[in-house]
């Protein structure tokens, strides 16, 4: 059996940002009412509950994040992916949803340091000074579809499909080089 990889094994470069390429991260996506009780009673076990409108929820090491008014994305460890999306499944039951564990269809980027914001501001039309902490926007970064959020002080996480993991790197990269900072 072929053993997993992330699309650039964990990629980095630094400017006056660093990009950085997260490495193998379970993902898994979750399209259901989230008002739903069967959907709050399964995330509880794991410490989670469905976050508001944009928000970023995290406990124990994984997070959920809003991705839309009927989607939710919970990263966790690339391991434990299969196992959440399988209870996840299970505690549906018959109720109108889809769990898909999409870990291998998605990259994840983190852009860190204090000029950060400047990587994005480059490439999203995203007021960056208004984004706080914990709010999730999909957008797109030049010509590619894109979500991220405000992951730390300092730290921003980017996903995006791994088809276009190298030319989201390429556009990172450029975009943090030194003497390319905007303030």
């Amino acid at each position: 059996m072929s053993e997993a990889v992330s699309a650039l094994k964990g990629e980095s470069h630094t400017g006056f940002a660093t990009v950085a390429e997260a490495g193998l991260t379970g993902m898994v996506t979750i399209r259901a009412d989230l008002g739903s009780k069967t959907l709050a009673d399964a995330l509880g076990p794991m410490g989670l509950s469905v976050p508001g409108l944009r928000g970023v929820v995290a406990a124990d090491g994984r997070s959920l994040a809003w991705m839309s008014p009927d989607e939710l994305m919970l990263f966790c460890g690339y391991d434990e992916a299969p196992k959440i999306a399988a209870d996840l499944t299970a505690a549906f039951g018959g109720e109108h949803s889809l769990v898909v564990n999409v870990s291998d269809m998605r990259s994840l980027f983190v852009v860190s340091g204090a000029k950060g914001d400047e990587v994005l501001m480059k490439l999203c039309p995203v007021d960056m000074a208004t984004l706080p902490q914990m709010e999730m926007r999909r957008t797109r970064a030049a010509q590619t579809g894109v979500a991220f959020w405000r992951s730390g002080p300092g730290e921003i996480r980017l996903i995006c499909f791994r088809s276009v993991a190298g030319y989201m790197m390429g556009l990172l990269e450029v975009s943090s080089r030194r003497g390319g900072e905007i303030f």
